[in-house]
């Protein structure tokens, strides 16, 4: 397996916790001989794995009834791949440190308005196994729906995050759900508040070529890192116990930025790959974005909302840009292909 410096020097010598971003099983042997602690993984994800290496998946997907079709279908391919990551990282996960040995699981991004519909399918995935982390939209619905299930003892993370505003209703919402959880005798689960830094970027390069707005590629590039450690330091002056995740890294800089942090980083294999060539690595959580970067970006009406405390109201959620991009791929290339996948 090929060493990563940076990996293990995170990993060892920072607070920050990273977890691998791919549900391939040569790149998950990759990143855990380096270091990483955990897994997450979507839709789009596990229909990657099912396509690539249908001769590592064969034994545990012939096991599968033949006529499974719709949700059902979809949910036992989900359960054939991250099932058997569960019984992999069950032996970190039962030494019982806070952030390591968990397997994320996401709902049907279908119905990311659906709450009822989310909570149920909740349940059924956190039951697969006790490090199963489920993953629900931080839409108004998904939200609800997170709050109910960190309230029953769930684990769970908030996904389809890109903004300063969502990961903060995520915090409330966690720390209520604890509060709820402790009076009813019932022990917390892992709570996680998603933020794709990568993804937000994506979308505001589009409205900004789009809008003509005055700001360079390399402001663009610093948006994600910049609603990011905003919202690291709220979480630490509220107190909040849930644990922010930046993901949907689109370069170094998404990790980099935030190492030092007690965050769970999401890192995918290219990041990886781009982390290789860092020489000498330092923590940067607590270096700031310089302000002029971030007066140019506020130019943006998008990026006021992503980067504003009341950017947005928790109904407007479901209706940013990043969220249609990410659902309809979650939906397109990830759950409706599973429907059709054939075994």
């Amino acid at each position: 397996m090929a060493e990563n410096k940076y990996l293990k020097w995170l990993s060892s010598e920072t607070k920050s916790i990273f977890w691998h971003d791919s549900a391939r099983r040569e790149e998950q042997l990759e990143s855990f001989e380096n270091g990483a602690m955990g897994m997450t993984t979507n839709p789009f994800l596990i229909n990657a794995t099912l396509n690539a290496d249908r001769a590592f998946w064969a034994d545990r997907v012939a096991k599968l009834p033949k006529d499974l079709a719709g949700d059902e279908k979809a949910l036992a391919l989900v359960h054939a791949v991250t099932g058997f990551y569960a019984e992999e990282l069950r032996p970190i996960y039962e030494k019982g440190e806070a952030g390591k040995g968990y397997v994320c699981a996401q709902t049907n991004p279908n119905k990311t308005g659906d709450e009822e519909y989310m909570v149920a399918q909740a349940k059924l995935l956190a039951s697969w196994a006790p490090n199963i982390v489920v993953k629900l939209p931080a839409t108004n619905a998904g939200i609800r729906a997170y709050e109910r299930c960190a309230a029953q003892g769930m684990n769970v993370a908030a996904t389809v995050s890109f903004t300063v505003p969502q990961v903060l209703a995520v915090g409330e919402a966690a720390a209520r759900a604890e509060k709820q959880a402790l009076a009813n005798g019932i022990k917390p689960g892992l709570n996680i508040a998603v933020m794709m830094v990568g993804r937000l970027d994506d979308y505001l390069r589009d409205v900004a070529h789009d809008s003509l707005a005055n700001v360079s590629e390399s402001d663009i590039t610093q948006a994600g890192v910049a609603c990011m450690k905003k919202a690291y330091r709220i979480y630490k002056e509220r107190g909040y116990h849930a644990r922010l995740m930046p993901a949907g890294c689109r370069g170094a800089n998404h990790v980099t930025e935030f190492s030092g942090s007690d965050m769970i980083m999401s890192i995918s294999p290219k990041i990886a790959q781009q982390l290789k060539n860092i020489e000498k690595p330092e923590e940067r959580i607590d270096v700031p974005v310089d302000q002029a970067v971030i007066d140019r970006l506020m130019t943006m009406p998008e990026f006021r909302k992503a980067y504003l405390e009341d950017g947005m109201s928790q109904t407007e959620f479901i209706t940013f840009g990043s969220a249609n991009r990410t659902t309809d791929q979650f939906i397109n290339d990830g759950w409706n292909p599973l429907l059709s996948y054939k075994y």
